[in-house]
């Protein structure tokens, strides 16, 4: 297993910024964040995607995700949007199919910049739409964006996140089970996971081979706010070692957008936290 880091952290900074700081700290690998302002799909153009393509070469740096999970440059805004939405589970058919269409260009930057897999989330549930239904537009939207994925030869790792509609470890591995596309599997975040009291050895051996990518950070108590690694309640050791049990070979991406004033320290601190816990023994060369 390898680290990374997202840059979705560092906000204030450009992607190849992003990607020259998250090497020198040590990591293997980065986590590109598929919005504003850095690869916004319906902004990003074939030069913007060479540029870090370079970057990417010239720090030897691998993409390890796509995050597709938010749509902060659909609203415009600098660093809010309403949890996700437009999501491949809204009532809204128009805004559906939006979500649908920016998964598909996310998808064809993964592709370009020869990264396995993206992340996507569910979205919330909304009032007055039985769960029900909107489970049902939920594998609607899936269906045709995992046949797109699967002719692109990229995997669709989705996380799962309190106040969701897929929540928790069972929703996820139910709704797998359902669809049983094998380039459909999770994208694990294991603050998510410790929040709702989850046992991360069970949802680890639950979700096996069908874990893609890795999301890690420390949380305190049960309060959802992303913690560098050490300043919270979270058993590194655990998690390693359940993973170690499953022969993971992936990227395990330290996620910490709660850090833009300082992503810099937040990522060094991350790695010096981590490495020595044995989450980066296949180090860059």
């Amino acid at each position: 297993m390898r680290l990374s880091f997202s840059t979705n952290a560092f906000v204030r900074f450009s992607v190849t910024e992003a990607i020259a700081i998250i090497a020198g700290a040590g990591y293997s690998g980065v986590e590109l964040l598929a919005d504003a302002p850095h690869l916004y799909a319906l902004s990003t153009s074939d030069s913007d995607l060479a540029e870090v393509a370079h970057a990417l070469e010239k720090t030897g740096l691998l993409p390890s995700n796509i995050n597709a999970n938010t749509a902060v440059g659909y609203y415009g805004r600098k660093f809010w949007e309403p949890l996700f939405e437009p999501s491949l589970a809204s009532p809204d058919s128009c805004e559906r199919k939006w979500r649908v269409q920016y998964t598909k260009k996310c998808i064809d930057m993964a592709r370009a910049l020869s990264c396995p897999n993206i992340s996507i989330t569910s979205g919330r549930m909304v009032p007055g739409i039985a769960p029900a239904r909107s489970m049902a537009l939920l594998r609607e939207s899936l269906d045709e964006v995992l046949e797109y994925a699967a002719v692109k030869e990229i995997r669709i790792g989705m996380e799962y996140e309190p106040g969701l509609l897929v929540e928790c470890y069972s929703e996820l591995k139910e709704l797998m089970d359902t669809l049983g596309a094998v380039n459909f599997g999770a994208n694990l975040d294991f603050g998510h996971s410790h929040v709702l009291g989850e046992d991360p050895k069970l949802v680890i051996e639950g979700l096996s081979s069908e874990i893609f990518h890795v999301h890690l950070e420390d949380i305190s108590g049960r309060k959802h706010y992303h913690l560098i690694p050490g300043d919270g309640d979270i058993d590194f050791g655990v998690i390693r070692q359940g993973l170690d049990d499953i022969s993971y070979s992936g990227f395990i991406a330290v996620e910490l957008y709660t850090y833009p004033d300082n992503p810099e320290d937040a990522a060094l601190r991350a790695f010096q936290h981590l490495e020595p816990l044995g989450f980066n023994r296949a180090k860059r060369t």
